[in-house]
């Protein structure tokens, strides 16, 4: 055994239950040491926490990455993009990305469910379009009541989940009817139904941000083209005015009823024979015929007319009172009707109307990477897919840091909070450690002559003082990681210190324990404190033994 570990063992006891003067100089040294570890424990586990905590919902709700179209300002006003990328889905199977899927966002105001005439309120938040390869993991830890939405890739859904915040303000719950208002050229009103609602306790986006059906946003975002052929309910020179209804584009629209496009969207027809009529509609800037033009998608409609008995001619056509032709529907949707006529023939009328383009196009495409600390290195690896497939359509990779600047620039300052709260009280250790070597030195006088009569070297005396600090530095240590760890387990486990969501995001204070971090807390405490008691122990080698063997 160490000879110098040896004798600062055998003499310890009396440093702490010595003489009166050492006693609560050694035991105030041990407090502090306590004291130290004990707020750098819980300094370290909270800004983790913190940390985690926050970045792990901002992410929760966006992603690391996002794909957008080049230029713009915000995922929440970016213009379309066609959803058929050749990088999109291939590009899950790279080993660094967990997880992309499609989004789109549109602004909404919704109604309160007050019953009354009166005293209804009116909240204006931010719609997310998701479809059905969501990662609603996020979301479903923090499920309040009720279920995500059910997204299919065939039917629009008009099902919705919303904040508990935004659920309380406008008097919703599970299973009510929601009323949602758009801003367009003229304002669109819609009725979804209500199946969850959530709370994160992530202020600043539990009152915005709301879930639904992709197909919604597309549509209402006027992406892409949709039209339907109608026949118009009054005619025109004798004849049935045939036309098409198109939404969605630039608004200048070209069509091609068969013979290639033109400005027409309509024209009359005279002789009802058994038919079909297609057309083909796109937008266009300039030139009709789209070339070097970067034009929606066309979108297709066909209306199927068919003549059942004799006489049948718009001229012979039944008339309501108004002067409008008479239509009997055969559907819910007025897409397939008999027109009758005074005799005994009828025209048989069936609408198909496009499916629409807006589905070909998306606002954003969010990528999740599998590891954090990878993240600059996995943008770097998304972007070179992302530019090198694209030879015609200008996207760009931007992660979350950059898009949430602030935000993360106010939690990288915390490091720096950690190691000043860290400095001090390793200062603090250091100081009343200091002071305790030095009181036990002095109360130790005659016992260093005696040991430089014997032969000791100072250097061999220095150890032992210093092997005495240690077993109390370690012992201050003990107590203060034995009350940290607990203080921190039963703040993760009861989280009796809240906090304000409106100010911290969150709504109790986050802790995050890392077994690492602590030990190499621990081990630095205990190097640095027995380092810089090196300079106070070098009072020993001014002691003289013939001096000190008289001192008492």
């Amino acid at each position: 055994m160490n000879t110098e570990f040896f004798i600062a063992r055998k003499v310890n006891k009396n440093v702490v239950d010595g003489k009166k003067v050492s006693q609560p100089i050694v035991k105030i040294s041990i407090i502090c040491i306590a004291i130290a570890m004990l707020v750098n424990i819980i300094t370290l586990a909270v800004v983790k926490g913190f940390q985690d905590e926050v970045r792990n919902k901002v992410i929760g709700f966006g992603s690391h990455a996002i794909i957008t179209k080049s230029g713009e300002n915000s995922i929440f006003e970016s213009e379309p993009i066609l959803k058929q990328q050749s990088f999109y889905p291939s590009l899950k199977k790279e080993s660094y990305l967990q997880h992309i899927q499609p989004v789109a966002y549109k602004p909404v105001v919704l109604q309160s469910d007050t019953k009354g005439a009166y005293n209804q309120e009116i909240e204006g938040v931010l719609m997310k379009g998701i479809d059905e390869t969501y990662d609603w993991d996020f979301i479903k830890k923090h499920l309040k009541s009720g279920r995500v939405p059910k997204i299919t890739s065939s039917i629009t859904s008009d099902e919705l989940l919303i904040s508990q915040k935004i659920a309380s303000r406008l008097n919703y719950k599970v299973g009510d009817k929601v009323r949602a208002f758009f801003v367009k050229n003229k304002p669109v009103k819609k009725i979804f139904k209500l199946v969850g609602i959530y709370e994160t306790g992530f202020e600043e986006m539990d009152k915005q941000l709301i879930f639904c059906d992709i197909k919604t946003i597309q549509q209402l975002n006027d992406w892409g083209i949709q039209t339907t052929i109608n026949v118009h309910d009054t005619l025109k020179n004798s004849g049935l005015v045939i036309s098409a209804e198109t939404n969605g584009g630039n608004g200048k629209y070209r069509y091609d009823w068969g013979v290639g496009y033109e400005k027409y969207g309509g024209f009359t027809l005279h002789s009802l024979k058994d038919t079909v009529i297609r057309v083909i509609v796109s937008d266009y800037w300039m030139f009709i015929d789209g070339q070097n033009e970067e034009t929606a998608i066309p979108d297709t409609s066909y209306l199927s007319i068919k003549v059942h008995g004799s006489g049948v001619m718009p001229s012979n056509f039944k008339l309501n009172s108004d002067g409008t032709v008479q239509k009997d529907y055969l559907d819910e949707f007025g897409f397939h009707y008999f027109i009758p006529t005074s005799g005994s023939g009828k025209l048989e009328v069936k609408i198909i109307p496009g499916k629409g383009s807006f589905q070909k196009y998306v606002g954003a495409f969010e990528c999740t990477v599998n590891d954090w600390d990878k993240l600059d290195e996995s943008i770097d690896q998304i972007r070179k897919k992302v530019i090198l497939s694209e030879k015609n359509t200008l996207l760009e990779v931007t992660s979350i840091v950059e898009n949430q600047s602030d935000l993360f620039v106010w939690l990288s300052f915390l490091d720096i909070n950690v190691w000043i709260i860290i400095s001090l009280m390793i200062l603090i250790g250091i100081i009343n450690m200091g002071s305790a070597l030095l009181v036990m030195i002095l109360v130790k006088t005659n016992f260093i002559g005696l040991l430089k009569a014997l032969g000791a070297n100072d250097w061999t005396i220095r150890k032992i003082f210093l092997y005495q600090a240690s077993f109390l530095i370690l012992k201050g240590m003990l107590w203060g990681n034995g009350i940290g760890i607990v203080f921190c387990l039963l703040q993760q486990k009861f989280k009796f210190l809240s906090l304000n969501p409106e100010v911290y995001y969150l709504d109790a204070v986050p802790i995050h324990m890392s077994i690492g971090s602590i030990v190499l807390l621990n081990i630095g405490t205990l190097v640095v404190c027995l380092i810089a008691l090196i300079i106070p122990s070098y009072v020993i080698t001014r002691i003289a033994p013939a001096k000190s063997i008289k001192f008492n």
